[in-house]
């Protein structure tokens, strides 16, 4: 030990940002960056060597160093491309390859626009990824809702608040975009390291500041302040990021009038302190309030056919108040024994206190529109029909304790990678349900459709008792305990002149549900899954993988509670086994690089919780009826187009269908077939400061156009296609801190811009759900599509220092 020293950093590029998987080598002692750009090295003390650093996108980089015995030295080389740039370019990353990971550039996240705008903004324009609704954060992957996504921000698992059920009462996703360093992001066939869920994995990485940073967002829809720093040592590092919110430009861009008073508010930090080269321990924060006060005015929505056309007008009484309190913390410690042993342990709590009140009463009559196209009035209503009222009550109170504690281990032996872990998690929920509907047509009281008795008011009366249309009453105090694990092994060999990587991992899960009057049965999964990947030794660089794996979802409490609001405890995990076969092809083009991706992917799934989806609301039946299968193709083109900017092309195409009680199969409520995403990043050649960044999304209809209450064998109508073009406009005063002469007032920025954004650019009328109207002199009952947000104008100014 006397005879040796050691030097260590942070590996980072042009852009400032940490470079992983560097060669690092010197007399005979190798080693290599990992996620966060560090390295640390050991050398021979009191003797000149050279410290090569390589990586496979970057220019070598080498330095000379002499140091005492057991010194440390600190240095952090700045790595080269080999392309020239502007901006961003493709980085080869093989192990990503190998394990079918999708990576995120973090500095486009901000850039892209959209009315959600952050990771999962970006991630909407994936192939095999589906929403339909720009105002949540919330996506759909290859068949799955919002409950069967996992998403990570350094290792640890984040929740979504429990009762939100329209988009525009979400506000602000968890990931807070001025603070990530890195995106990963799977759409299936992901290893057993990742936790128990259906669909996809979204892995996020904020980032350890190494100098002070500040940055400042300000625009018509809220704003965002950030501070990092570190300590001279930099044993400290911190970074704090507050953001608010305002959505009502885009709900007043629609049809329903109201008084809206919304604030959405979330302040988070990520704080690390490394004692020595073996330690190092974090803290993720985050508190986060959601207020929502609602008061709809009125609403006119036009429907109907050029040779009948009508109109539904809505008059409404009340308001909706609602707030979601959400708490989350979090420490993780990680132990670097030596460079063939590391061991981490993570702990965590999150609470929510959630309340949904509303008492909003509509009164709705039908009107006939002039179609005299010489009139003055053409298209204005010239006479109406009363048709009837509803009264929606709710008063939703919930109150969650989610805490988990969690050790993992990684083992290098020669060749090979091992990885375990071991995580229990306890979730304590108080939920209270008060939720009923009144409807009236024409002045009678219509009955719920369970009830089996004539509609045919007014000519024949009815003379049973007078009930709700909807009522939903519960009181549920639940617990559920969690034991989980995973073990998994990866090797990297050779087969003749070709590279292969193997995976093979196996996942167990035990949890029992109990509360007042509940006791569960315990219950255990065990989740077998594996990978093989391999690159010919060809001319042509490319990749190919298979995937296979069984995947189990513990039901989560909202998959506990059915239509009726209790809590069913034995409610079985849905099981899901996946087979992925997949392309990646990496090859230049215009002398710039390129990859092409194409993915071919099938999915049986059994012991299926159904359910409805109304705006973002998921509604489970709680009692595992049914089989389903998803299956589809995605493909994706990304590279430099335009030279110095990344932008793809994706192209999926997705069946899903679900089998209930042996019925016989028919689409499930995310059967979204068809997905075109472009997102594309381009300057003006004279003016090179002048930027353009689109969005542009297609998907085909989902099935989520009859009621809720419906048999769905008996009703299967699609909602209209959804189609979305966001697009901004930026000008950037100063990027990259470029040289200016002393005393010139862009000299204290990094970066600097103003920015137009045009959102819902072709002012597309996109519907997320139907309000179902019945006329009780025709006996029809009309489905009125209520459309998501028309064109708006926003204005942004950013800003680091």
């Amino acid at each position: 030990m006397a005879q040796t020293a050691r030097i260590k950093g942070v590996i980072l590029d042009e852009n400032n940002q940490p470079v992983e998987d560097v060669d690092v080598r010197s007399s005979g002692e190798k080693t290599a960056s990992d996620e966060t750009g560090f390295y640390i090295l050991t050398v021979p003390a009191n003797k000149k060597v050279t410290v090569v650093f390589s990586h496979i996108a970057n220019k070598r980089t080498t330095v000379e160093v002499e140091l005492k015995p057991n010194e440390d030295l600190e240095f952090n080389p700045i790595l080269n491309k080999k392309f020239e740039e502007i901006g961003a370019v493709i980085i080869v990353d093989n192990r990503k390859r190998v394990e079918g990971i999708t990576n995120i550039a973090s500095q486009d996240i901000k850039l892209i626009p959209g009315a959600n705008a952050g990771v999962e903004n970006l991630i909407k324009t994936l192939p095999g990824v589906n929403s339909n609704s720009e105002l949540s954060s919330g996506y759909n992957v290859r068949g799955g809702n919002f409950d069967e996504n996992l998403v990570y921000v350094n290792e640890i698992e984040v929740y979504r608040p429990f009762l939100v059920r329209s988009g525009q009462q979400e506000g602000l996703s968890f990931t807070n975009t001025d603070m990530i360093q890195n995106v990963d992001f799977s759409a299936g066939g992901f290893q057993a390291k990742y936790g128990d869920k259906l669909s996809s994995v979204l892995d996020i990485t904020y980032r350890r500041p190494r100098s002070f940073g500040a940055s400042l967002e300000a625009s018509l829809l809220g704003g965002a302040l950030m501070v990092e720093s570190a300590s001279k040592n930099q044993k400290w590092a911190g970074i704090v990021g507050l953001r608010y919110r305002d959505n009502s430009l885009f709900v007043n861009s629609q049809e329903t009038e109201t008084n809206f008073r919304p604030t959405f508010a979330d302040v988070q930090t990520y704080i690390t302190y490394t004692p020595n080269n073996k330690w190092e321990i974090g803290f993720l924060g985050n508190i986060s309030q959601n207020k929502y006060n609602y008061e709809p005015l009125t609403r006119q929505t036009n429907f109907g056919t050029i040779d009948d056309p009508k109109a539904l007008l809505v008059f409404y009484e009340g308001q909706e108040k609602d707030r979601y309190d959400t708490y989350f913390g979090a420490l993780k410690t990680t132990y670097q024994a030596n460079e063939n042993f590391t061991l981490k342990l993570i702990a965590s709590a999150y609470h929510t206190k959630e309340q949904e009140h509303f008492d909003i009463q509509s009164n709705y009559s039908f009107g006939e529109l002039d179609t005299n196209i010489g009139s003055d009035t053409v298209g204005d209503i010239v006479f109406t029909q009363e048709a009837g009222s509803q009264l929606s009550h709710a008063r939703n109170n919930l109150d969650a304790l989610i805490v988990n504690a969690e050790v993992k281990g990684f083992h290098n032996i020669n060749e090979n990678k091992i990885e375990w872990g071991f995580k229990y998690t306890r979730e304590d929920i108080r939920d209270r349900v008060v939720e009923w509907e009144v409807i009236d047509s024409a002045g009678f009281s219509l009955n719920p459709p369970i009830i089996d008795v004539p509609r045919d008011q007014p000519y024949n009366p009815y003379l049973g008792p007078l009930v709700p249309y909807q009522n939903v009453r519960a009181l549920n105090f639940t617990k559920i305990d969690r034991l989980s694990g995973y073990v998994q092994w990866s090797k990297k060999s050779e087969i003749g002149n070709h590279d292969v990587w193997y995976n093979l991992g196996v996942r167990a899960h035990n949890w029992q549900v109990s509360g007042d009057n509940l006791d569960g049965k315990s219950q255990t999964t065990f989740s077998p899954r594996g990978q093989f990947a391999i690159k010919p030794d060809w001319e042509s660089d490319m990749v190919f993988r298979l995937s296979v794996g069984m995947y189990h979802q513990p039901p989560f409490y909202r998959e506990l509670r059915g239509y009726d609001g209790m809590v069913n405890p034995d409610v079985k995990a849905q099981q899901s086994i996946h087979y992925v076969l997949s392309n990646d092809y990496s090859f230049q083009m215009w002398e710039r690089p390129f990859k092409l991706v194409t993915e071919a992917y099938y999915k049986s799934m059994s012991d299926v919780n159904t359910y409805t989806l109304d705006n973002v609301r998921i509604r489970y039946s709680a009692n595992n009826d049914a089989k389903a299968f998803a299956s589809g193709f995605d493909a994706r083109l990304n590279g430099e187009f335009v030279p110095g900017t990344e932008s793809w092309f994706s192209f999926g195409y997705m069946k899903t269908e679900e089998n209930i009680n042996d019925k016989g199969y028919i689409a499930r409520p995310t059967d979204q077939r068809l997905k075109f995403g472009i997102l594309f990043q381009d300057y003006v050649q004279n003016i090179p400061n002048l930027k353009l960044y689109l969005n542009l999304v297609y998907n085909t209809g989902l099935p989520g156009g009859s009621p809720s209450y419906a048999d769905p064998y008996l009703y299967q109508s699609r909602l209209r296609d959804y189609r979305r073009a966001d697009v901004g406009f930026s000008y950037v005063f100063t990027e990259n801190n470029k040289a200016r002469p002393e005393g010139h007032w862009l000299k204290k920025f990094k970066d600097l811009s103003l920015g137009l954004e045009i959102f819902n650019l072709f002012n597309n009328q996109n519907a997320i759900t139907n309000t179902w109207v019945r006329d009780v002199y025709t006996k029809v009952q009309y489905g009125i599509p209520n459309y998501m947000t028309t064109r708006v104008f926003n204005v942004k100014l950013t800003a680091k220092l």
